[in-house]
């Protein structure tokens, strides 16, 4: 974001995500002086000034005023009143909030800011946190091109990105790539558990999983498609084919179409909840002024 000049970036929150993301932009050459970020707690405040050399601030008004854009990172049970409490400070031109809050919906936040405030929705993973992750975005019709380049540069910083042509998508995305590792560590796990059941280390059995997933996924980044990379490991009539056949006759692809379903309907569930949790809340603080 070199060409951004001084525009400034508010973070609010300062955990895993936060952290990830603010390292990111620190190693694409985002001055520290430009970065932000609100968050309560003095011990991670003092943290991130002594390790990451960012400005914080308990006060979030303060933190995002001025901002060009606005990182919500913080846990859904209590965005929006962190979003209602942020008013103050967003007055006249309004920041682009890019949100990774899982579950609140562009409906929501968009009831929740300020009038004509352009709202990105972000879905990240864990892998964010080593600079490998790999994050779908969502932007309604409203928000600019020009927009979208601020929110699309701040999530590079956690790795790759992809956009989405429909919020509902984000579901999917968190049931894919949000929940995805965990999916592959047990995987790892369990091949590891066989090999030891027939016969090795436990640490050997381990480190040789946990190699196989990480070489899998170097690879999987290359030219190939990812039949073409099976289909070069699978020898006719060899070892990889035997133990393919096992997992495909018991129902393997059926079984990860079931988990994925599974967990984009969870993630669905969660955001009407989420819905239902934000409109009363609004309503009880309407009826108040």
């Amino acid at each position: 974001m070199n060409n951004e000049g001084d525009a400034r970036i508010a973070i609010i929150g300062g955990g895993h995500m936060a952290r990830a993301l603010i390292g990111g932009l620190l190693r694409q050459g985002v001055a520290a002086h430009q970065l932000c970020v609100g968050e309560p707690q003095p011990a991670a405040r003092a943290t991130l000034e002594r390790e990451l050399g960012v400005r914080t601030t308990a006060d979030n008004a303060e933190a995002v005023r001025d901002a060009a854009v606005v990182v919500l990172a913080v846990k859904p049970q209590i965005a929006v009143q962190v979003l209602r409490n942020l008013h103050a400070g967003m007055q006249g031109r309004p920041p682009v909030l890019l949100s990774i809050v899982a579950g609140l919906r562009l409906a929501d936040l968009t009831r929740l800011c300020p009038d004509a405030m352009p709202i990105v929705r972000a879905m990240p993973n864990r892998a964010a946190l080593i600079g490998a992750g790999i994050t779908g975005l969502y932007a309604g019709a409203d928000v600019t091109a020009a927009q979208r380049g601020v929110a699309e540069r701040v999530a590079r910083a956690a790795g790759r990105i992809v956009w989405l042509s429909r919020e509902s998508e984000l579901d999917i995305v968190t049931a894919l790539s949000g929940s995805g590792p965990a999916y592959f560590f047990l995987l790892a796990e369990h091949m590891a558990r066989a090999a030891v059941a027939l016969g090795l280390e436990r640490d050997t059995a381990t480190v040789l999983a946990v190699e196989t997933l990480h070489g899998a996924g170097v690879l999987a980044r290359g030219n190939a498609t990812l039949a073409e990379e099976r289909a070069a490991v699978t020898s006719k009539g060899g070892t990889t084919e035997a133990a393919l056949k096992v997992l495909a006759e018991g129902g393997f692809e059926a079984l990860v179409a079931s988990a994925l379903q599974a967990g984009a309907a969870r993630s669905a569930e969660l955001a009407d909840s989420l819905a239902a949790a934000s409109g009363a809340t609004a309503s009880t603080q309407d009826s108040r002024v």
